[in-house]
């Protein structure tokens, strides 16, 4: 689950990680009285979506008085901010973050994620911080070092020192800096992030280490633990179809793009599969929807609901391998959901597995038409027919 800056900025104070003094603002009022409380000039004026590059963007301008604060809010919340992370979509800005300017001597990058080859947390961090981390990462990554660290062990003294040299802190804030990292790797581990990443960490004229942006992921498996986190989730920032459908615990995947085809499956590797076949069969996915291996037939009714809510589906391939979710569950909730909901485009069934002559009745004496698939490639060509006709 992602949160907003001004979200993992409050995490980072309970951690002992410096940022700027700031606070969120939801109309260009709120906004002004923000900007005069920091007590000074020039204040930072930031866009809060859940997606990075927004000052390539447009989304983060600096203000010199209190009347360019409430102008840059006026001119901010409400547009829709395109960058490089949301697609040419963009996203709505509903909310801006205020905070004091900095005199920046130095901007680097810090970051910490899981590292699954070496099954350890890696501390990543480069001395080219900034907006342009990407292209430092494309065309010159080794000045990107990488400390890795074993989870069971946690982080150590020599770790620290080993990113501060990699970074050429400064003396004087050396022991800022190992605190900062101290915190900030507390915080990863307490809150099972999947990502913790500072760009751009600033080092001030003043020899002061502060985080001038933030960006947390926390592991979505993990969140029953975290109450206080689920308390961030801004479901504004989400698509629609996706929120709706974690309500039910099922999991879907909004593809954008040009694809007309929505698959129903049981299982991730199940879900690639089922788009490979599309996308052979010469159509293009729209969605995939994983009901999992223990849905009922209400899930099914829920699932079917939510990928005909989009909008660009012509036809649907429900893929289903019947183990725990049997073949007979998945048709009775197929016919269920196709009686209450009412078909307006074609579907194709193929499924194998428990069940799986039980759940081809059902589907046949529904007397609703429903295309049956006998195997992958009978299922391949009849999608790629609705595909012709779309």
């Amino acid at each position: 689950m992602k949160i907003h800056e001004y979200q993992a900025k409050e995490l980072f104070r309970n951690f002992a990680v410096p940022v700027p003094e700031g606070n969120v603002a939801f109309s260009p009022d709120e906004a002004t009285a923000v900007a005069n409380g920091l007590g000074a000039f020039p204040v930072v004026v930031k866009a809060q979506i859940h997606a990075g590059g927004r000052g390539k963007g447009g989304g983060v301008k600096l203000a010199h008085s209190a009347e360019e604060v409430a102008s840059l809010a006026k001119e901010i919340l409400g547009m829709t901010l395109v960058t490089h992370q949301t697609g040419p979509a963009g996203q709505l800005v509903r909310k801006v973050l205020v905070e004091q300017g900095l005199n920046i001597a130095k901007e680097l990058y810090l970051s910490i994620l899981p590292d699954r080859a070496t099954a350890t947390n890696v501390i990543m961090a480069s001395e080219a911080g900034g907006m342009d981390i990407e292209t430092v990462a494309d065309e010159t990554p080794e000045k990107i070092i990488k400390v890795f660290v074993d989870p069971l062990l946690g982080l150590q003294p020599y770790q620290c020192r080993q990113v501060a040299f990699g970074l050429n802190i400064p003396a004087a804030a050396m022991k800022p800096f190992f605190k900062l990292l101290t915190g900030l790797y507390k915080m990863f581990s307490q809150y099972d992030c999947s990502l913790v990443e500072i760009n751009p960490l600033v080092l001030t004229a003043d020899d002061q280490v502060l985080a001038l942006d933030a960006k947390v992921d926390v592991d979505s498996n993990a969140l029953y633990r975290h109450k206080d986190i689920q308390a961030y989730r801004d479901t504004d920032e989400e698509d629609p179809l996706e929120y709706e459908a974690s309500k039910y615990n099922l999991n879907y995947i909004n593809l954008g793009g040009n694809g007309n085809i929505g698959n129903m499956v049981n299982g991730a590797g199940l879900a690639m599969a089922t788009m490979d076949i599309i996308k052979l069969a010469g159509a293009e996915p729209a969605n995939f929807l994983d009901v999992g291996g223990g849905a009922n037939a209400e899930m099914v009714e829920n699932g079917f609901r939510i990928i005909l809510g989009d909008p660009n589906v012509r036809g649907i391939l429900i893929n289903i391998f019947g183990g725990i979710l049997r073949c007979d569950v998945l048709a009775e909730g197929v016919v269920q959901a196709a009686k209450k909901i009412g078909l307006n485009v074609p579907v194709v069934v193929r499924m194998e597995g428990t069940n799986v002559e039980e759940g081809r009745r059902i589907l046949a004496e529904s007397g609703l038409d429903l295309l049956t698939a006998v195997d992958l490639k009978d299922a391949a060509n009849k999608i790629s027919e609705i595909a012709g006709n779309a």
